[in-house]
């Protein structure tokens, strides 16, 4: 199950780090051009990532976070406590999410390992904007592994708003554990939960 998580992550990633062009592709397509990018990026790079582990975070700040919309994503996952926090709690928390979501990715992806990636058509809705890109990771006898990807239209591109790992939503698992943080010990608690967590994350993959 471990590993399956960890593959999931990393087509998470490999997903989001599409180029924009004058007309905006289709969202299936991001899917397939930009993973197939972020591979060959680890594959060409894999020496250099073996010796060096943090040098993974240059590939993640250059293909995957303008794809994000990591404010869209942050007003979800905290739902009603959004409109409660001030400006600058709401400021820190998109960074320390961005972070977590960030640093959680790069770890993954040094341990892709040559999985396969079936993609199919985007489910488009033109009413709200919204699509749902379905994909799945298979790797020698085992079950194919689903991951799904709901994006939306901002700024002539489709950017992702949330992924469900084999039927788990990240953004609704992550809502209800943020929810019970805050509800318990206050916003700043989950802030400096966060910040502990991905100061945590660094210092493990710089050994």
């Amino acid at each position: 199950m471990k590993i399956r998580v960890v593959n999931s992550l990393i087509l998470m990633l490999c997903m989001v780090a599409g180029v924009a062009q004058a007309a905006m592709e289709t969202p299936d397509a991001v899917v397939k051009q930009t993973a197939d990018a972020v591979i060959e990026r680890i594959k060409a790079q894999r020496s250099e990532l073996d010796a060096n582990p943090s040098m993974i975070y240059d590939v993640v700040d250059e293909l995957v976070i303008p794809h994000y919309d990591f404010t869209s994503m942050s007003k979800w996952v905290l739902g009603k406590n959004w409109k409660s926090a001030s400006e600058t709690q709401r400021s820190d928390f998109i960074a320390q999410f961005q972070t977590l979501l960030v640093r959680t990715y790069a770890r993954a992806l040094l341990e892709y390992s040559g999985q396969e990636i079936k993609y199919f058509p985007a489910e488009i809705n033109p009413k709200n904007k919204l699509a749902l890109v379905k994909t799945e990771m298979t790797s020698d006898g085992a079950q194919p592994f689903p991951v799904a990807y709901r994006m939306h239209q901002k700024d002539n591109a489709w950017k992702v708003v949330d992924v469900s790992v084999d039927g788990v939503s990240l953004v609704s698992t992550y809502r209800g554990s943020f929810s019970t943080q805050i509800k318990k010990h206050g916003f700043d608690s989950l802030l400096n939960e966060l910040t502990v967590k991905n100061e945590r994350l660094a210092s493990s993959l710089s050994k």
